[in-house]
């Protein structure tokens, strides 16, 4: 019968609606909170020569506080769930851009040297791994990423809305996961077409989403790693 009910016990007891029961309200808040202190929205009011009841103090603005403060977390995590359709949007559309301009051998040299666009079909996982898997692994690979997905956005949504950082890595590991999922799902494999070089050494061609997944599993890894490292030395 304490918390919220109370209050409205208290309302009650100050219009007259409710019978006195051989307890002032005072005694039976005191009986609920265990003798503390009333809530801070309650205040003692007096009611001409009567005894001392209590009324509630500013509820209208404690309920839009609230609602605030639900909106304002939800807006927060909304905008980094924008920016990770933006960065799934740019994905999907430098893929559409290497069908058209590149598939047909057409290999375009960005840095000499260094940076080339050459269009490839990765049919296994990241950068190229786990080639030759056929039917099997195409929708192994979909299910893995789906999963993936719901485990990241579980993860983000559980994330308080001041850790950046970590709210940063899952939009990226998002945006990441779906635009390969949407190549995988849609076409059996995934359009690679970055390939980074220096001299003889050449590192996995690699796309957009490919990019966007190592940041955020490297800023994830490093919260995991060094925030929470950081985080035992200041509880000592």
């Amino acid at each position: 019968m304490c918390g919220r009910s109370l209050t409205f016990r208290w309302l009650e007891y100050n219009a007259g609606l409710r019978p006195n029961s051989g307890h002032s309200p005072k005694e039976v808040m005191e009986g609920c909170y265990g003798g503390a202190e009333p809530p801070p929205h309650i205040e003692p009011q007096s009611r001409g020569d009567g005894p001392t009841l209590f009324t509630t103090r500013d509820m209208d603005t404690e309920f839009t506080n609230a609602g605030l403060t639900t909106r304002t977390r939800f807006g927060w995590r909304a905008a980094y769930l924008l920016a990770s359709v933006g960065i799934y949007m740019v994905d999907q559309s430098s893929k559409a851009w290497a069908v058209r301009a590149l598939r047909f051998g057409d290999e375009r040299t960005i840095i000499n040297g260094v940076l080339d666009f050459i269009y490839t079909e990765n049919r296994g996982i990241a950068f190229g791994q786990l080639q030759g898997s056929g039917a099997f692994g195409r929708w192994f690979f979909v299910a893995l990423a789906i999963a993936a997905a719901a485990a990241v956005l579980f993860y983000f949504l559980r994330t308080p809305r001041n850790d950046d950082r970590v709210l940063g890595a899952c939009a990226l590991l998002l945006a990441g996961i779906a635009g390969n999922l949407t190549d995988r799902a849609r076409m059996g494999y995934v359009i690679d077409f970055i390939a980074v070089h220096a001299g003889s050494w050449h590192w996995p061609t690699f796309n957009v989403a490919d990019a966007s997944i190592s940041i955020g599993a490297l800023l994830l890894a490093y919260d995991l790693i060094f925030a929470g490292k950081k985080s035992k030395l200041s509880d000592r």
